[in-house]
């Protein structure tokens, strides 16, 4: 059976009416199918991440501009679920953090570099799923090339970001690298940004 397509218009709606939608075209599937939910705040996105994610699907979001998100629920071999009009559907509050993540090189650890890449790729993954999502996550030097055109992560990152984590590079460091035209998720900071937001945050957390 070909993989089906639905999309579910949430726009201007608050939770956890965005989840009740989307869980009962979910739970009205068989087979596979991708479900494409459109919403307006990042607190839909979180809630609507969390219930896919709880579904056993694979979820993706991205922030398309300041007042609308897509997410991407992608399901396999689904069945349709028995007695699920009677779930409650529970909404969460933000699950963003007073922390931030300082990323400051496309590799993780030391020793051999394409192993670090793969432990990067695995760390930015891993943020994903965290019950409290860091508020900031900062990228200098070579973490620059990670939210650039290219990189392996830029998925999950504009996906933290449709769940409203604030994702900036050092500019400088772009420029450095000649990427300035090329960052394809979060936002230029600077030095002075970057030193602020790290000594207000509770804590720093660098991989």
């Amino acid at each position: 059976m070909a993989e089906q397509k639905y999309t579910v218009d949430a726009m201007g709606e608050q939770c956890p009416i965005p989840v009740v939608k989307t869980k009962k075209v979910l739970d009205s599937i068989q087979g596979d199918a991708e479900i494409t939910v459109l919403v307006d705040n990042e607190i839909a996105v979180q809630n609507l991440t969390r219930m896919g994610k709880s579904a056993g699907a694979e979820v993706i979001s991205e922030k398309k501009n300041e007042k609308e998100f897509h997410v991407i629920i992608r399901v396999k071999d689904r069945e349709p679920a028995a007695g699920a009009e009677n779930e409650t559907v529970s909404c969460i509050p933000d699950v963003k953090g007073d922390f931030v993540i300082a990323v400051d090189t496309a590799t993780m650890g030391r020793g051999n570099d394409e192993l670090g890449k793969v432990l990067m790729k695995g760390f930015l993954f891993a943020v994903t799923q965290l019950d409290e999502l860091p508020k900031t996550m900062l990228f200098y030097n070579g973490g620059a090339t990670l939210t650039t055109e290219g990189s392996e992560s830029l998925e999950d990152l504009k996906s933290l970001e449709a769940q409203g984590v604030t994702i900036k590079t050092c500019g400088t460091c772009l420029n450095y690298y000649g990427l300035t035209e090329k960052l394809k998720v979060g936002e230029v900071t600077n030095m002075y940004d970057i030193v602020e937001t790290m000594a207000k945050a509770s804590k720093v957390v660098k991989p």
